[in-house]
């Protein structure tokens, strides 16, 4: 679900306003001569780069080519707002036929299924059919409930089970009508790229920012770990819930108070659980996750949030993942961290 460039503005907009939370505190920045900035446009928001430039440097003209190159590779590999695309073709293409299939897309769907596995399907990529009709998908259109008898000929559409990826032939068979949407993990993928191009230009110190999904290497201009704040989930306030240090890292939040349409009194988030076909109904508001690799943390993110505060806590604990939650309780926001996350609670 990433729209291409210079799409609809008003879909764009909200996009953004639903992924971008989290907010940046590149807090040590403190000498800017030896800082350089780059920015644009993907995947219907934006990009933000840091870096520190290494003993040869390189020129910003030529990294940001070298930057909007690789994600325009990623754009055409997975966006589902662009038809000739890897993903747009092989929704498109018939059942029970082999497609053809990239490094990069098999790498992604194959962590993906992954997710999902472990999730007991909290987490699937063939959830598109379900996130179009309730008005979050490519289209733009009204949003409103769909009947119950149309969610449950939805969910004959969806389901992981229902795909099946030859890693090694690199190539995907779909056995029912499916519509994959990488929306959950093309991002952080794309975060993961830039980082690759960062590293193969030898610069080693930097922060990388696409649509909130965030990684980075080494330290800041000051000399110390780059400093990132997570968002307190409030539509009148930017302050944020709580800052870390990282290094080295990726982090991702995913949550429900941005991107969401109201109906008869009732509140539907734009977080869609793909085993029962309708917007999650819990106290979790907000995930945020820190791994290795942006696109795992992305998606974890996502998955996260489905399952609900005791399962996800749960999950996370068992999995290792360092997560971070935020649930309401009495009309206040409550935080809780898993055991592995603690590292990073410290000052």
């Amino acid at each position: 679900m990433i729209p291409a460039d210079g799409g609809n503005g008003r879909l764009c907009k909200r996009l953004f306003c639903s992924l971008a939370i989290l907010c940046l505190m590149v807090q040590g920045c403190a000498r800017e001569q030896d800082v350089e900035r780059l920015s644009g446009h993907t995947m219907g928001t934006t990009w933000h780069v840091s870096y520190i430039p290494g003993h040869d440097p390189k020129s910003p003209v030529d990294l940001q080519r070298k930057i909007e190159q690789a994600l325009d590779r990623v754009n055409r590999s997975m966006s589902t707002y662009r038809d000739d695309s890897e993903i747009s073709r092989l929704n498109a293409a018939a059942q029970h036929q082999w497609i053809a299939v990239s490094p990069a897309f098999a790498r992604v769907l194959e962590a993906a299924l992954a997710i999902g596995d472990a999730t007991g399907g909290a987490y699937d990529v063939t959830v598109g059919p379900l996130v179009s009709r309730w008005g979050f998908g490519p289209a733009i259109g009204a949003q409103d409930v769909p009947p119950g008898a149309e969610i449950d000929l939805l969910l004959e559409r969806v389901g992981q089970r229902k795909l099946r990826l030859d890693r090694d032939a690199l190539k995907v068979l779909k056995t029912a009508d499916l519509s994959l949407d990488f929306s959950s993990i093309a991002k952080g993928y794309g975060v993961d790229r830039v980082a690759g191009e960062l590293s193969g230009q030898s610069i080693h110190n930097y922060l990388i920012e696409i649509g909130g999904e965030v990684r980075v290497s080494g330290v800041s201009g000051r000399g110390d770990p780059w400093r990132i704040a997570i968002e307190q989930p409030d539509s009148d306030s930017r302050d944020p819930a709580l800052a870390i240090s990282l290094t080295d890292r990726a982090v991702a939040t995913s949550g429900d108070y941005r991107n969401f349409f109201e109906a008869g009194g009732v509140r539907y988030s734009h977080s869609i659980d793909p085993r029962t076909g309708y917007p999650v109904k819990h106290d979790l508001v907000s995930v945020t996750v820190v791994h290795e690799r942006a696109m795992e943390a992305d998606a974890w993110a996502t998955a996260l949030i489905v399952l609900g505060t005791e399962r996800a806590m749960a999950l996370a604990s068992a999995k290792g993942l360092a997560a971070y939650f935020i649930r309401r309780k009495n009309g206040e926001y409550v935080s809780a961290s898993s055991p592995a996350f603690a590292a990073y609670l410290k000052p």
